[in-house]
This record gives C-alpha cells, structure tokens and sequence, in this order.
C-alpha cells in the first residue's frame, strides 16, 4: 500500500498529539471492524476553534487523517470546521488509498462530536449533522453519501 509523502510525514511526526485538559469539547470515535479510536479535545473562544488536540490508536493513516484535521481546524468557525469532508482531508494529504478513507471519515467524524459536545455543554443546539461512522450503511471507501458493505475494505 502506498502513502504519499504528507501521510507519512504526519504519520512520523503527528502534530498536535495530546489532550486539552479543560477541553470545551471532547469527541471521541471508533471503528469496530477496524480497532481505529480517535478522541479529539478543542478550546473555543467566540466560535472558532483555537485549540484543538488529539489521541489515536490506529494505524499509520488513522494517526495521519487526525493530525491534519487538526491542523485543517484550527483557526476555524466551528461552522467551517464541521463542514470538512473526508475528501477534503484525503486531497489534503496527497490521497489516501481507498481501502484506508474511513480513516478520513473518523477524523472528520471526531471533529463533529468534539464540536457538538461544545455547542451542547454551551446549552446550544448541535450543528454538525449526521455522524457517518455510527450509520453500518455508510461506506466509508465510496462516495459521500453511498452505502455498502464496509466489512471487507476494513479487514486490508
């Protein structure tokens, strides 16, 4: 399987590794098929995300995908920041290899619920929509809104 040079250079060297101890939002994902877990922590002042941290266990393009979110988000509205797709993310990084885009939609994915979480502790109402790495039709190797079988794309 080959990553571009950005993958791995974020997979060597992720930036923004940590936790947020007072974090305004916690978001924490998984992928039961893959064993990918991602919890990322963000601080918010007036709507934009000026903070933002994470953890993975997962592979080399799991740990890749949530570094450069990471780095995507800061800086941004929070409105801006739930609006990232996993293809943003994958063009972002060089490409990613099909069998490895729901890596992609787990970063996008923690985002999302570390900004809900956010907007719900605020006693606001969530904005970032449907969570597609808890919906089983949702592929994660197709197109954005394609559902089918993710079982054998998760096993490589």
């Amino acid at each position: 399987m080959l990553y571009s040079e950005k993958v791995m250079d974020h997979f060597n060297n992720p930036r923004n590794v940590g936790v947020i101890d007072d974090a305004d939002g916690v978001g924490e994902v998984g992928n039961p098929i893959c064993g990918d877990i991602m919890k990322i922590t963000i601080k918010v002042a007036a709507d934009v995300l000026t903070d933002i941290k994470f953890q993975t266990l997962g592979c080399g393009a799991a740990i890749a995908t949530s570094s450069i979110v990471t780095e995507m988000a800061r800086g941004m509205t929070i409105q801006d920041a739930v609006a990232i797709t996993k293809r943003q993310v994958a063009d972002e990084l060089g490409g990613l290899p099909p069998v490895k885009m729901h890596c992609s939609v787990l970063a996008t994915d923690g985002l999302k619920v570390a900004v809900d979480d956010y907007l719900k502790r605020t006693g606001r109402e969530p904005i970032a929509g449907e969570i597609l790495s808890e919906n089983p039709a949702f592929d994660p190797h197709g197109e954005e809104d394609e559902p089918a079988d993710t079982a054998e794309a998760c096993e490589l």
